[in-house]
């Protein structure tokens, strides 16, 4: 037996063993499927592999052809919580390509319906987060306080899931915001305030939750940005980067960028609470100094363009569309969405916890995996 593969404990030698458990493709701690690989030793994690790709569906080769407004409402289809994102997002990449300026009321409402999707999407990690905690209590309650954000959401765009908001140059007519609207969002943003911050106050004093969470899962600052990690997921490290600050679309906007410094569990949860009132700051100043004007700028041609590229920031990270236009038709269509990188980063996350804290080192960073399962990787030999 090769020393190097043996512990001494006072006068008896014992060998290490490396044991492999693996969870997936379906556990109860993920609601989607991907396969993780965990190497322990006496139950502590010592290295990982996650494999995801169980759920794929092809989409940008389906969008291959389509007219480029169809191929935009295909794009909400890739996932259920971002839906308003990827829609956003394509219809950006049109309008930069074809030079159409965008009504500033339409801007306005554009923005209003993101920051109530990244509402939605971090009350629903939070409250995920809680039940791979074993909290139901707060995990009820968050799904209940979810619901003034899921009915806001239907009343501006008809529908509780894919809303179908933005359309190239402004907003469908159905999510124009009368003054009955206006006062619906208002009196949202009070609620939500109170009920989010209780539940900050209720969440950060509960010390069986803080001793449960602090310390897991720690990704390093310097491995987050290796590894091109972003979004909530990067912030959660000390990094201050949020692809807002970039956006044109939220310069009339006062926010800050929130962060945490230790890069575990706690800093992850954190950081999505304080942002959650980041997005109420922004939404309350959209609603109370809408423009007047028209919701739809229809005064453009369709021409051909070459690829244009197109970033913005979603509730995980940067989310990134491309594509081309020929006679009105998309052409090499890419979508790269934050949790293909997020989810890498997360193997090195896990390493050093108990086996007990592994799912939830894993689903910290909101792994999306419906996002990540739209293409394949081919390699050439």
């Amino acid at each position: 037996m090769d020393e190097d593969n043996k512990i001494t404990l006072g006068n008896s030698k014992k060998q290490v063993i490396e044991t492999e458990v693996p969870m997936g493709t379906v556990h109860s701690a993920a609601i989607e499927p991907y396969r993780i690989r965990l190497f322990v030793e006496d139950e502590v994690v010592k290295d990982a592999e996650i494999t995801i790709g169980v759920n794929h569906r092809g989409v940008e080769r389906i969008m291959e052809g389509l007219p480029v407004e169809k191929a935009n409402s295909l794009t909400e289809k890739i996932c259920g919580i971002c839906s308003n994102s990827h829609i956003w997002n394509s219809v950006l990449v049109a309008e930069k390509a074809l030079g159409i300026e965008v009504p500033e009321r339409a801007q306005n409402i554009r923005i209003i319906t993101e920051e109530l999707e990244r509402l939605h999407s971090h009350l629903l990690y939070l409250a995920h987060g809680n039940e791979v905690l074993g909290h139901e209590t707060f995990s009820m309650r968050l799904f209940y306080i979810r619901e003034t954000v899921m009915e806001l959401l239907r009343m501006i765009g008809g529908n509780r899931v894919q809303y179908g908001v933005p359309i190239i140059g402004g907003v469908r007519p159905r999510a124009e915001l009368n003054q009955m609207k206006i006062q619906k969002i208002q009196e949202g943003m009070n609620l939500l305030e109170e009920k989010i911050s209780d539940f900050a106050e209720r969440f950060v004093s509960d010390p069986m939750i803080m001793s449960r969470i602090t310390g897991v899962g720690t990704l390093k600052k310097e491995d987050a940005l290796r590894l091109a990690t972003s979004g909530p997921t990067l912030r959660a490290t000390g990094v201050a980067v949020d692809i807002r600050r970039d956006m044109k679309e939220y310069d009339p906007f006062e926010f800050d960028v929130i962060t945490q410094d230790d890069g575990d569990v706690k800093s992850n949860l954190l950081v999505r609470v304080l942002e959650n009132l980041e997005s109420i700051k922004i939404i309350r100043q959209a609603v109370n100094h809408l423009p007047e004007g028209k919701i739809t700028n229809r005064s453009w041609d369709m021409q051909d363009t070459p690829i244009t590229k197109s970033y913005i920031e979603v509730p995980r990270g940067k989310l990134y569309h491309s594509y081309a236009l020929e006679e009105g038709r998309v052409r090499h269509s890419i979508v790269r969405t934050p949790s293909i990188a997020n989810i890498g980063a997360m193997q090195y996350a896990c390493i050093g916890s108990h086996i007990t804290d592994a799912q939830l080192a894993v689903v910290q960073c909101d792994p999306c995996f419906t996002c990540t399962d739209r293409a394949i990787q081919i390699i050439q030999l």
